[in-house]
């Protein structure tokens, strides 16, 4: 089977919901990390097989095929270029991420770009099942989706309550740990360990034309005392906002090629992508899942939760990370190093290839060999992506 390697990742910093990024359409957006892994990788847009990205609210102005017209309003792929539009909830541009990978391990395409957009500002979250509602259509609940899951309406919210109850963690714990997430992702940013993936957008504020490079929800000030005064989301639970992930505006991009494309191409790659695993669990405490995909990806792939020297587990609510640490055994100090979701925020559809080119470059700035994604998703499903750093000509690093 053929070897699948990433040669670039890059991401939009993340915008608050109305914030800075709030004037900018999700096409154009997602058009720019296509025009930025192009021109950073140096390749000719013509030769690119497939665009697959990751949207979650596909409707408004993220719908009508949404990945099709970030490539129409791409100056640097042509029109020749296809691509499709997937949804795997939150964990949608990992799926794309792992369904490139998938494509140039068969040998069927040997350069594809993986993406993600989503403007949770212009296309709210919940927004478009809200309008089917409205209109008198229904919802996701079928009378045989009833049948089986009688008076139950799938909540992540609810999800994350219960992950925080069965794991034994308390509010305070969850509103430590947020804390954590901002103080690390504040000292990143300070030291510019994010420079390297951040692609700056041109956007228009109310003092003129600026550059988008810094990530808008990471709170340098924030405080214990501060967290914990937030109001619960649920009586008597322990999730707030403020330790669950920030609404958020952004997307996101990676390149992923076979062995042949590096060499007929003159591309270096900087990662070598080690396993790709799906799994699927209980839909209604829905977020446990990447406890469970970890074993099997590892298990798969050979390797231990020690041999994994970079984790990026998406902080969609604090116990996520915490519940999964605590399964694998892994170390806080390799796990969401530079924060996560709770400070820098989750754009959903673009949040997994975000990830990668997070974990990519922390990867490299620790000098470590193998980093592990993963990212839990609505219906109790979660995505593992395992990679392996490549600091040496393709051939070397297989002959080593």
């Amino acid at each position: 089977m053929a070897e699948a390697y990433i040669v670039d990742a890059v991401r939009t910093a993340g915008g608050k919901r109305g914030g800075r990024l709030a004037g900018t359409h999700p096409v154009d957006m997602g058009a720019a990390v296509l025009d930025a892994i192009v021109e950073r990788t140096g390749i000719d847009g013509a030769i690119v097989d497939d665009v697959i990205m990751g949207c979650v609210m596909q409707g408004g102005q993220q719908s009508f095929q949404v990945g099709r017209n970030c490539v129409l309003a791409s100056h640097k792929l042509p029109d020749s270029v296809p691509a499709v539009t997937i949804d795997r909830q939150c964990g949608s541009s990992q799926q794309a991420m792992q369904f490139a990978a998938q494509a140039v391990m068969s040998g069927t395409q040997d350069v594809v770009i993986a993406a993600g957009v989503e403007s949770m500002t212009r296309v709210p979250m919940g927004s478009t099942g809200a309008f089917h509602a409205k209109e008198g259509l229904g919802n996701y609940k079928s009378p045989r989706l009833e049948e089986k899951f009688p008076g139950i309406m799938f909540s992540q919210f609810i999800g994350a309550e219960m992950v925080a109850r069965k794991h034994g963690f308390s509010k305070d714990e969850l509103d430590a740990y947020a804390l954590e997430s901002h103080r690390r992702a504040a000292r990143a940013a300070a030291e510019g360990r994010f420079d390297n993936e951040i692609v700056p957008l041109d956007i228009e504020t109310p003092e003129g034309p600026a550059k988008h490079s810094a990530d808008e929800g990471v709170r340098a000030d924030a405080t214990l005392e501060g967290i914990q005064g937030v109001k619960l989301l649920q009586e008597g639970g322990a999730i707030t906002a403020a330790n669950a992930s920030q609404i958020c505006d952004g997307a996101s991009a990676v390149l992923i090629v076979s062995g042949d494309a590096l060499r007929k191409y003159g591309l270096k790659p900087r990662a070598r992508i080690v396993n790709v695993t799906v799994t699927a669990g209980d839909p209604v405490i829905m977020l446990e899942e990447p406890l469970f995909a970890t074993d099997k990806a590892l298990k798969k792939a050979g390797l231990t939760i020690d041999d994994i020297d970079v984790a990026e587990v998406n902080e969609a609510f604090a116990p996520v990370p915490m519940a999964w640490m605590k399964h694998t055994g892994a170390a806080h100090e390799k796990t969401n190093v530079n924060g996560g979701a709770i400070a820098l925020g989750h754009p959903l559809g673009a949040s997994g290839t975000k990830l990668m080119a997070t974990l990519l470059n922390a990867l490299e700035q620790r000098g470590g060999r193998y980093g592990l994604q993963t990212m839990c998703e609505g219906g109790g499903i979660a995505n593992v992506t395992i990679i392996e750093r490549v600091d040496a000509p393709v051939e070397e690093a297989k002959a080593a």
